[in-house]
């Protein structure tokens, strides 16, 4: 017994640092907005200052705090570095780039330095070609959100390492590749979501079991059975997860930000909480859609900061919710015949499925602390 303790304070120790890194370190992620006047570009992009740090040093006394002061007297060495990583050509020739102002803007996961940009070509476009580098060579994750217009038509997509480039034709729409690009996102959403992923975890710890009418779990008795279960519980969470964040997506609602944030920690909360005293049994798909509402809303404040197009907005949003259940079916694929399979081992319940809901519910009650009261932790 005691032998067992140690074994599951081991576990929970160990995730829990594990959980603390992931929450700490958000997905890299920078921002370009540009508009196409005829023959001139202006624009700003905002790159994370942690990712600044890393990639150049703007903690001048290592103090593990940036200051206004530190990234003022870094503004050359960032306007080389980012220079460095974008190059944009109209119709085969370079459209010479030009930092103006340097900034402090907020995102949801932190600050960021805000470039004020121009560009000069020759002559009015008819096709750009924007290659885009910042941080690829330190960070194969990281993204570049693209929102582009001109014409009165806007123009969305994703720069990474394995779409360094684009060629975008002002007014002509592309609405194959805008399919493409949303659902990679959907996809990509839900695998790098740590909120997301935590939630589902906690929804699928106890895959390898059924619900008894009166309470708690009895061992599956066939892989079809949990698969279903899984199956249904994902795509309820899924529709209602589509409703909301098409809603506030195209502008409809907006909901307060930090109450979002709060409520889907919440959700994670919750969710560990069923699996260690069960109190929804056949009726978790419909605790799904409550909590896919308020995963809607919390992810649609990134879905705007990427921006829709101006044509193909519902192909957007239906590739984006394809790509988000396609990637929760390949989890539920991966991890329920694997938790199928163990149920039987000696110690499954005890072993994984208890202390992973505790893990769980004290990474979402972290989380939560967090973004309800905005305590920071390190």
């Amino acid at each position: 017994m005691q032998r067992w303790l140690y074994q599951v304070l081991a576990l929970i120790v160990a995730l829990s640092l594990f959980s603390e890194r992931a929450a700490a370190h958000a997905a890299s992620t920078s921002y370009l907005e540009l508009q196409l006047n005829q023959a001139e570009l202006a624009g700003q992009w905002d790159i994370a200052l942690r990712d600044l740090d890393e990639a150049i040093g703007l903690d001048a006394d290592g103090d593990g705090l940036l200051t206004w002061g530190e990234v003022r007297r870094a503004s050359d060495a960032i306007e080389a570095y980012a220079l460095s990583r974008l190059q944009i050509d109209a119709d085969g020739v370079a459209c010479p780039l030009h930092l103006h102002e340097l900034r402090v803007a907020d995102h949801l996961d932190g600050r960021y330095a805000a470039l004020m940009l121009t560009g000069d070509c020759a002559a009015t476009p008819a096709a750009l070609q924007l290659r885009y580098g910042l941080l690829f060579d330190i960070d194969p994750s990281h993204r570049g959100l693209l929102k582009l217009s001109a014409k009165g038509r806007i123009v969305s997509d994703v720069m990474s390492p394995s779409q360094p480039q684009l060629v975008w034709q002002p007014g002509v729409s592309d609405i194959g590749r805008t399919f493409r690009t949303y659902l990679h996102e959907g996809v990509w959403h839900v695998w790098t979501g740590w909120d997301h992923l935590l939630f589902l975890a906690a929804l699928f710890l106890p895959a390898a079991t059924r619900r008894r009418r009166g309470g708690g779990w009895q061992i599956a008795d066939s892989l079809r059975a949990p698969l279903l279960d899984a199956a249904r519980i994902v795509t309820a969470f899924t529709l209602a997860h589509a409703a909301t964040l098409s809603i506030a997506a195209l502008g409809w609602v907006q909901f307060p930000t930090r109450w979002v944030e709060s409520a889907v920690a919440a959700t994670v909360v919750f969710a560990a909480l069923n699996n260690l005293l069960p109190m929804v049994g056949r009726g978790l798909p419909w605790l799904a859609v409550g909590f896919g509402l308020i995963h809607g809303s919390a992810i649609a404040g990134a879905l705007l900061e990427l921006g829709l197009p101006t044509t193909g907005r519902v192909w957007a949003l239906l590739a984006f919710n394809i790509g988000v259940e396609l990637a929760q079916l390949s989890l539920v694929m991966l991890v329920v015949p694997a938790g199928y399979w163990l149920r039987n081992q000696r110690g499954y319940r005890y072993a994984v499925l208890i202390p992973g809901s505790v893990l769980v519910l004290l990474i979402g009650l972290l989380w939560f602390v967090e973004r309800a009261f905005s305590w920071t932790w390190i």
